[in-house]
């Protein structure tokens, strides 16, 4: 593509003002959250539900352990993802494979029995998610100039995609599995990610070839020794699983452990190369305090999927005049208001343009209104079976999706903007270890939740959450300074 092509392209407004390239990261990017969220909707419950029930009949600190793992799995192989597009393959060529491994990862949790798909589904879909989840978010950067205004109303409209499969994922598979059992719920969501693999497949051409650039080629001699350090790997986890040190009911502080040392060697990595200049580095420096909020508020954020199911399992009021919804329906609200919202934040940002709020600032708050959220459970702590309405969850989501939408389309967009060339989608896969860390942190926090004693459970954590918002809020004009023009 000419010179002249990519400019037309990205000044192209025909997706609701956007470039029509988006069209295609919007279709498959809405068909993989079907299949993630509509499968995730039903995981937990399929793992502490009894056998006679159709389910494995784990413990719930244990189900809820192994979630959160395989949740901070995802975005941890965010890494992967971005490596190989970085050094071998291109952000565009790695989203179209990561498709094919997701659908073959849930295709196994449909047909394997027990936990034999469960860990052969859940294995391939984290490697397939987080390469598919890194490299869209870089494939959409891909078609702005850095300091086009529509970027961050891009990125909202990218985020309705997600939530328009994450709304029917837990709907359609929720109906399945409460009717038909579990396995139809998994095989209903191998069919949409099937559909989101054939629809990208025909749209794939049409995007810039800037998405398929390797900004950092891996030389070809360097290769066979990427391949052993792999197979090292993988012999090495085989091993730890063999000899009982990774089990399932430590997963989840495995995948912070390794999360941790992850994030801490990336930034060393990314920081200490000769490939950045002085602005790029001082910028990596200022994603930092924004990689801690987005720690904080994942780590609240992504309970929706552990200790709120349990909760909505037990102790909501589930009944809608006379008929009892699916535990997974739930998971389905917070898209709603995404869907609706999203929209709505998209022209804010774009109608207050160089006027809107910087981006510390929108991270602050939404860490300290995702901590508003959490004390919002306070009401209704120690209340027994059905005794919250289901209007409180309602409303106490709506505050969940107001505190996302200040972080996460946010959040992708800056790290967009602040990533060093070189490390354009390695950067992107640093947003993501944040999320890796928080979610693996939601399935640890489990086990602290005690349904007969909520009040410090949810007045401390959402009083973390408020402190380290603040922390940010008072930290502002340093951070921006860091940030080098980048707002």
């Amino acid at each position: 593509m000419s010179t002249s092509d990519t400019t037309a392209e990205k000044s192209d407004t025909r997706f609701f003002g956007q470039p029509w390239a988006l069209v295609h990261i919007f279709g498959v990017e809405m068909w993989e959250r079907f299949s993630f969220y509509g499968m995730q909707g039903i995981l937990l419950i399929y793992l502490y539900f009894s056998v006679s029930e159709g389910g494995l009949g784990l413990s719930q600190a244990v189900a809820g352990g192994i979630v959160g793992a395989y949740g901070g799995s995802v975005y941890l192989s965010t890494i992967l993802g971005a490596w190989v597009a970085d050094r071998m393959l291109g952000s565009e060529r790695v989203l179209f494979l990561s498709a094919i491994v997701i659908v073959a990862g849930h295709v196994a949790l449909a047909l394997l029995p027990g936990f034999l798909g469960v860990g052969v589904g859940l294995v391939l879909v984290a490697l397939g998610s987080g390469g598919l989840k890194a490299n869209a978010t870089s494939v959409v950067g891909s078609l702005y100039d850095a300091d086009d205004t529509r970027r961050d109303a891009g990125f909202s409209l990218f985020y309705l995609g997600i939530n328009l499969g994450a709304f029917m994922g837990p709907i359609l598979t929720g109906i399945l599995q409460s009717s038909l059992g579990f396995h139809y719920g998994f095989g209903l969501a191998a069919i949409g990610m099937t559909l989101g693999l054939v629809q990208y497949s025909f749209g794939r051409r049409a995007l810039p070839d800037e998405a398929r650039r390797v900004p950092n080629p891996l030389p070809s001699s360097r290769y066979p020794l990427v391949s052993i350090i792999a197979l090292a790997a993988i012999a090495a986890i085989v091993v730890l699983v063999l000899l009982g040190v990774i089990r399932a009911d430590n997963l989840s502080t495995i995948v912070i452990i390794g999360t941790v040392v992850a994030a801490v060697a990336y930034f060393a990595v990314i920081l200490s190369s000769r490939l950045i200049d002085g602005t790029e580095r001082s910028r990596v420096w200022g994603f930092l305090p924004l990689f801690v909020t987005s720690v904080a508020f994942w780590s609240l954020y992504q309970q929706q999927f552990t200790v709120l199911t349990v909760y909505s399992d037990e102790r909501l009021d589930r009944d809608i005049l006379g008929f009892v919804m699916p535990v997974s329906w739930v998971q389905s609200i917070n898209p709603v208001f995404i869907i609706i919202l999203s929209g709505v934040f998209a022209a804010v940002w774009t109608r207050l343009g160089t006027r809107q709020p910087s981006t510390p600032v929108k991270f602050a708050l939404g860490a300290m209104i995702m901590g508003a959220a959490f004390l919002l459970f306070l009401p209704f702590a120690g209340g027994g079976p059905n005794s919250t309405p289901l209007l409180a969850i309602v409303g106490i989501l709506l505050v969940f999706t107001i505190a996302e939408l200040l972080i996460s389309p946010v959040g992708l967009s800056v790290t967009t903007k602040l990533a060093p060339k070189p490390f354009h989608t390695q950067m992107v896969a640093l947003f993501f270890l944040s999320i890796a860390l928080g979610t693996a942190i939601s399935g640890w926090l489990v086990q602290f939740y005690d349904p007969k004693n909520e009040v410090p459970y949810f007045s401390i954590l959402g009083g973390i959450a408020i402190v380290v918002g603040l922390g940010l809020l008072l930290s502002v004009k340093p951070v921006l300074r860091l940030m080098k023009g980048v707002n």
